[in-house]
C-alpha cells in the first residue's frame, strides 16, 4: 500500500511537471530559458501549499488574474522587467535626487542591483522573514510593494551609498546589512513611499518615450531601458546561483 501511494504520489507530481513545462514553453516558446526566473517564486510557494496550488497560483499571477500581469517579466527581451527598471530609477531621482545624481556620476543603472528584486520578488537572496513580508504584501497589493521596498533599502543606506565609489557601491547595492532587511524596521520605512501615482504616470512616460519618433535619439538613451541583451545578461546572472548545487 505504502509502495502504491509513493508510485501514484510520483505520477501526480510528473504530470503537473509536464504541465508546467508545457505551460511555460507555450507562453515563452521564443526564450523559454527565461522561465526559470520563477523557480525562486515557485520554491517559496512550494513551502506553503501543494504542489497543485502553487501552480496555480504562478498561472494566476502571470496571467494577471489579480494584479498586473507578470509573464512579461519573464518573455524574451524582459519588456516588463526593463519598464519596471525605468520606473524606479526615476523614482530613486525623485525621492532621493542627491543618491540619483551619485548613481549616474558613477555610472550606476537599476539592471545592475534591482533586476532580480522584480524577477524574483524579492525570493532571491533575502533573509526568509523579509522574503515573507514582502510577498504578504505583494499578493494583496501587487507589484508595487518590490518599488516600496527597493526604496526602503536605499533609503536605509543613503548617507553610506553617497560617499562610495563605483566598485564598493556596487557591492553594497548587491548585499545590505541586515540591519536594512529587518522587516519591522524596513516596512516602515517602505511604506512612507506613497507610489501609485508616480508608477502610473511614470507607465505612461515610458510608452511615449519607447514608442515616440525621437526613441533612439542619443538624448533619450539614458532614459531608455538597457537592450535585451544587456537585461538577459544580468537576468543570467541571478539564474545562476540557482545551479551551484547541481554542480
Amino acid at each position: 500500500m505504502r509502495l502504491w501511494s509513493y508510485t501514484r504520489h510520483q505520477h501526480q507530481n510528473w504530470k503537473l511537471f509536464v504541465i508546467y513545462r508545457v505551460h511555460f514553453l507555450r507562453i515563452f516558446s521564443s526564450n523559454s530559458d527565461m522561465a526559470q526566473g520563477m523557480g525562486f517564486i515557485a520554491g517559496l510557494l512550494l513551502l506553503y501549499m501543494s504542489e497543485e496550488d502553487a501552480f496555480w497560483l504562478i498561472v494566476a499571477l502571470l496571467k494577471g488574474a489579480v494584479h498586473a500581469p507578470m509573464e512579461g517579466l519573464y518573455q524574451a527581451g524582459l519588456p516588463l522587467v526593463q519598464q519596471y527598471l525605468f520606473q524606479f530609477e526615476k523614482l530613486v531621482q525623485e525621492h532621493m535626487p542627491k543618491l540619483g545624481q551619485h548613481f549616474i556620476e558613477e555610472m550606476i543603472n537599476p539592471s545592475m542591483y534591482a533586476s532580480q528584486w522584480f524577477i524574483t520578488v524579492f525570493s532571491y537572496s533575502f533573509p526568509f522573514p523579509m522574503t515573507l513580508r514582502v510577498w504578504d504584501v505583494f499578493l494583496y497589493e501587487g507589484i508595487k510593494v518590490v518599488f516600496q521596498v527597493g526604496l526602503g533599502l536605499l533609503r536605509f543606506c543613503h548617507d553610506d551609498l553617497v560617499k562610495l565609489p563605483f566598485e564598493e557601491l556596487l557591492h553594497s547595492l548587491r548585499y545590505f546589512p541586515d540591519e536594512a532587511t529587518d522587516p519591522d524596521t524596513l516596512f516602515p520605512l517602505a511604506f512612507s513611499f506613497k507610489v501609485n501615482s508616480s508608477l502610473e504616470e511614470l507607465e505612461k512616460e515610458y510608452r511615449k518615450r519607447l514608442d515616440g519618433p525621437n526613441a533612439s535619439s542619443s538624448s533619450s538613451k539614458r532614459l531608455l531601458p538597457l537592450k535585451s541583451k544587456t537585461m538577459s545578461r544580468a537576468v543570467s546572472q541571478v539564474l545562476s546561483i540557482s545551479n551551484v548545487g547541481k554542480k
